[in-house]
């Protein structure tokens, strides 16, 4: 794994950025109530630049890697100074410190659907509204609508195309039958739509890929997923290769699919892709794989050119961190299940940065898709901040609040032992997680290769 100079310091400045909001959020909703705050800063490290502002200390700090907000004064030994004044955050209301906890999740979640609606205003954005299918696919040939609305897969709600996507081919095998609930653009009823697959094998490349016509990158396929029995086991392919040609054929020839059906179990054959701007060759076996025709769901994209089109794509960005919740949690129910490895559901630091990595050094995609791209990632992080944040860990917004519901249930404050007892096992709990962040993120180096 490399990391290069850029892939590093857009994710300082992406994280930056994303607590300075957080933060910010604590401050607006402190000064919306008439609570005191010392210090705002943004950043941390040394000073660069300083202003006071309503009796505030502001401060822009060099190095652009998280943000805090100061409540309480401090005496010269850098301690806490207690006092009685009625404006101090410690002496507000419950309901009051509760509000100003939940600011700042409140505003990551504002600035991931914010985000959104930017992305999805000025550049297509996927719908659940569905579209025509090829022949042969498992759609082809159903009773259903152009434009009806996929709200249900398998009796289980979708908001958006990710957890749509999640639901078709992630938590549904493919050789599955699923069920699709529809909902009607003119009437509003729902109907269901069973796709049931053709299953069979074959001798297969063992890959997924995104066939464009109106792209032919390369003159080839891109993969978008490499079956972990590719090769005997042994994977040739990943992930964002494009593939050129088979024994020197091209991919691109009309009769390439009768020549790939001619190929026979276990023969070596010489692959032709592109990895990283780099043509390469590499031998692989043919293997004989489950084979099952495709489900052929596909969506409409839109792009905003009218007020009617504007409020689709603000619903669709409204629905985003109602979507994150609902994968993150399906996505732990599936390790529990034994569906999933359990280091694939927790990501850290060196996670993000190598998945920022991909986006900002990948040779293959131009600068306006990186940009997208790093946007969009920065909302679906910012959402899955605010959730972080209601975590019950120490230096978390979730300690805060869940002192504060507890205060209100008792009508009294904890002892200072209780509340003690509550922050070792959150700080325990927060070094483990942390351990397990970073040891995810290695694992997943070295499984993924």
């Amino acid at each position: 794994m490399s990391l290069s100079f850029w892939s590093i310091l857009v994710v300082i400045l992406l994280l930056g950025v994303l607590v300075t909001i957080h933060e910010l959020g604590h401050y607006w909703m402190a000064r919306l109530l008439g609570i005191k705050a010392y210090e705002v800063s943004i950043f941390v490290g040394p000073k660069l630049i300083k202003w006071r502002h309503k009796d505030c200390d502001f401060s822009i700090r060099c190095i652009p890697f998280g943000a805090y907000v100061r409540f309480t004064d401090i005496d010269d030994n850098g301690d806490a100074v207690v006092s009685d004044d009625p404006l101090l955050l410690v002496n507000q209301p419950r309901w009051k410190r509760l509000l100003v906890s939940l600011a700042g999740p409140f505003m990551n979640v504002i600035l991931g659907v914010l985000i959104c609606i930017g992305l999805y205003t000025f550049n297509p954005f996927s719908s659940l509204d569905i579209a025509g299918t090829p022949e042969g696919t498992q759609l082809y040939g159903q009773e259903y609508t152009l434009g009806d609305r996929i709200v249900e897969v398998n009796g289980k709600h979708v908001f958006t195309y990710l957890d749509f996507y999640y639901e078709l081919d992630t938590a549904a095998s493919p050789d599955e039958v699923v069920t699709l609930t529809l909902k009607s653009a003119e009437t509003g009823e729902k109907y269901n739509v069973v796709l049931t697959p053709e299953i069979g094998h074959r001798p297969m490349l063992g890959i997924t890929t995104y066939q464009d016509p109106e792209s032919n990158k390369y003159n080839g396929w891109e993969i978008v997923d490499v079956d972990e029995n590719q090769n005997n086991g042994n994977p040739v392919l990943k992930a964002g290769d494009f593939l050129t040609k088979v024994n020197g054929k091209s991919v691109a020839d009309e009769d390439f699919f009768d020549f790939l059906a001619k190929l026979q179990d276990g023969e070596n054959i010489v692959l032709t892709y592109v990895r990283n701007g780099v043509e390469n060759e590499a031998e692989c076996a043919v293997t004989t794989m489950l084979y099952t025709n495709q489900r052929g769901v596909y969506c409409y994209s839109y792009k905003v050119d009218s007020f009617p089109i504007f409020l689709k794509a603000c619903s669709y960005a409204v629905k985003m961190p109602v979507t994150v919740i609902n994968v993150s949690i399906k996505s732990i129910g599936s390790v529990f299940e034994g569906k999933e490895e359990v280091y694939n559901m927790v990501s850290g630091p060196i996670g993000v940065t190598t998945t920022v990595s991909d986006v900002v050094d990948d040779v293959d995609d131009t600068v306006e898709q990186k940009v997208y791209t790093i946007f969009f990632l920065g909302a679906i992080i910012s959402i899955g901040l605010a959730f972080t944040n209601l975590l019950p860990i120490p230096g978390l917004d979730g300690i805060q609040m869940i002192l504060v519901i507890v205060e209100m249930v008792m009508g009294r404050p904890l002892s200072k032992k209780a509340e003690g007892i509550l922050n070792g096992v959150g700080f325990v709990m927060l070094i483990c997680l942390v351990i397990f962040a970073f040891a995810s993120d290695i694992i997943r180096i070295f499984v993924g290769g």
